[in-house]
């Protein structure tokens, strides 16, 4: 009897297995998607035609120049200021970002109110404006004769031609990176856990920093990653409210510009490589300090 019911059972897992295997092959000839095979050669393709290829074109060019022509390069007094400056307005635009972004997507998400749409709009404003747009009317607005400018100037706060507009220049087209990428997040962030710790006793600040920030703290690094990256780029909105004086207010993208209109492309490409390698060297910094956050999240919900 229990060989009869060995073999019957045996029997029916083999029948079950060949059922699924017709409906898979079924499956796969009516199927529109592309396999992994497929899909995977075309992304392959599209990533080389669209970022490999330019990218080694780029270093191609700058082997051209021997390692000590090539460190003089990058290495210039010139080339160092703009590094510090481009790195630092950065920076300093992505914290405040940080910052703000999250209040902003905090108030769209937990409140309701008049206007609430037309202000989540006005977010993906800086997306469609022009850079160049953007410059022009910052500088209007902060200049010594702007509607901003000329009650900050008696105070001798110069926002305009100095670095700190160009972070207020990187700070307007950086904010929508954060605010869309922490909004979603905690749009999934029931409201009942923070008032389950509230009734257990937990104050605001507690809530806050035990409950909600870690919770989105993979996505706040996302949003500074995205803000940074793309405000260490940034040229069009940048180049008017700079200033672009040399060892002051001249950004690397800037450099890059000039070297090319003085047909020194050799120089342009090298110093592009190195803003290019410490870019990278950065944002693989931020993108493993993510995955661990979010590794030691996802490990402490468990």
């Amino acid at each position: 009897m229990a060989v009869n019911s060995i073999r019957f059972t045996r029997s029916n897992n083999r029948r079950v297995g060949i059922q699924r295997f017709k409906a898979m092959i079924l499956f796969k000839k009516r199927s529109v998607l592309p396999g992994f095979g497929p899909a995977l050669g075309f992304t392959l393709l599209y990533l080389s035609l669209i970022i490999l290829i330019p990218l080694a074109a780029v270093f191609l060019k700058t082997a051209k120049l021997t390692w000590p022509e090539f460190w003089q390069t990058v290495t210039s007094a010139r080339a160092l200021a703009s590094y510090r400056l481009s790195f630092g307005t950065a920076f300093l635009a992505a914290v405040i970002n940080t910052v703000f972004g999250l209040c902003v997507a905090w108030v769209l998400v937990r409140y309701r109110f008049p206007g609430r749409r037309i202000i989540d709009a006005l977010v993906d404003l800086p997306f469609a404006l022009p850079t160049s747009v953007a410059g022009i009317a910052l500088t209007a607005l902060y200049s010594n004769q702007g509607w901003i400018g000329r009650w900050l100037d008696p105070l001798g706060l110069k926002i305009a031609f100095t670095p700190a507009g160009i972070v207020v220049a990187l700070v307007f087209i950086g904010l929508p990176f954060t605010v869309r990428t922490v909004q979603p997040v905690l749009a999934d962030l029931e409201p009942d856990v923070e008032q389950a710790a509230a009734s257990l006793g937990a104050t605001r600040l507690q809530v806050i920093t035990q409950i909600v920030l870690p919770m989105l703290w993979p996505a706040i690094l996302t949003g500074f990653a995205l803000a940074f990256a793309r405000a260490v780029g940034e040229y069009g909105s940048v180049i008017f409210i700079s200033g672009n004086m040399p060892m002051k207010t001249e950004i690397t993208p800037l450099l890059i510009v000039t070297k090319l209109e003085q047909y020194d492309y050799t120089g342009a490409t090298a110093i592009a490589v190195a803003m290019l390698v410490v870019s990278f060297i950065l944002l693989l910094s931020i993108n493993l300090l993510q995955w661990w956050s979010g590794r030691r999240t996802s490990g402490g919900v468990t």
